[in-house]
């Protein structure tokens, strides 16, 4: 059954139940996983209920949407983490930094040093993901395998926060393989975070080693 919009908190219960499985089997600890409520295009009185059950760690895909909402619900809950998981443009990098806790979607030169210089002006300084275009497809964000050497020493000299790699491997194929070559490119450059799996795949993730699953539809169903 699809949940509903008006009946998220029921559904994290199931979806913890099964990050602890997938936790299990692979011989890792609950407490390395992370749950990342994805609560694009979803108002405020529909993540609350979340909130209410103790859910901490939200993603939203544009910032405008984002600055719409989340200041006031974490001024009401401030221990709640906020992470960009959408694609986000170099002009918009003071944004992200004053508004996010942590960015996901960090793919190519330009948007290093925004970021570093706005981390730089506001003295914040957010952990971030380096996207790969694990896949290689045209149509998606994230640097090419070949590129990710190069970025990753552009994002040192700007004194970027490096915690691990990012993916979204292709539609409507085996995600496992994708997700194997993002974890061993992370181990390759000594990084220990893995920002892999959703909805329908994050058991498969865990297993292969994520360390931070982003969950919209099997949270909140799907979007109108």
């Amino acid at each position: 059954m699809q949940p509903t919009a008006e009946n998220p908190s029921r559904h994290i219960t199931e979806i913890k139940a099964q990050m602890a499985s997938a936790v299990k089997v692979a011989n890792r600890r609950e407490a390395d996983v992370t749950l990342i409520a994805v609560s694009k295009t979803r108002s405020a009185e529909e993540i609350e209920p979340l909130i209410a059950a103790g859910q901490r760690v939200f993603g939203e895909n544009r910032i405008q949407e984002a600055a719409a909402k989340w200041p006031e619900l974490k001024a009401r809950h401030p221990d709640i983490m906020l992470h960009l998981i959408g694609q986000l443009q170099s002009n918009k990098a003071q944004d992200a930094v004053a508004l996010f806790d942590c960015i996901h979607s960090v793919d190519r030169a330009s948007l290093v040093c925004a970021l570093g210089k706005a981390m730089r002006d506001q003295a914040r300084h957010l952990p971030c993901f380096i996207q790969v275009n694990i896949g290689s497809e045209e149509q998606k964000g994230g640097c090419a395998i070949s590129a990710l050497p190069e970025l990753l020493e552009l994002a040192q000299q700007e004194g970027l926060i490096i915690a691990g790699l990012m993916c979204l491997p292709p539609a409507h194929v085996e995600p496992a393989p994708f997700f194997a070559l993002l974890a061993e490119l992370a181990a390759r450059h000594k990084l220990a975070g893995l920002s892999m799996g959703m909805s329908g795949d994050f058991p498969t993730a865990i297993m292969l080693g994520a360390t931070h699953i982003r969950i919209g539809t099997a949270l909140f169903g799907d979007r109108n």
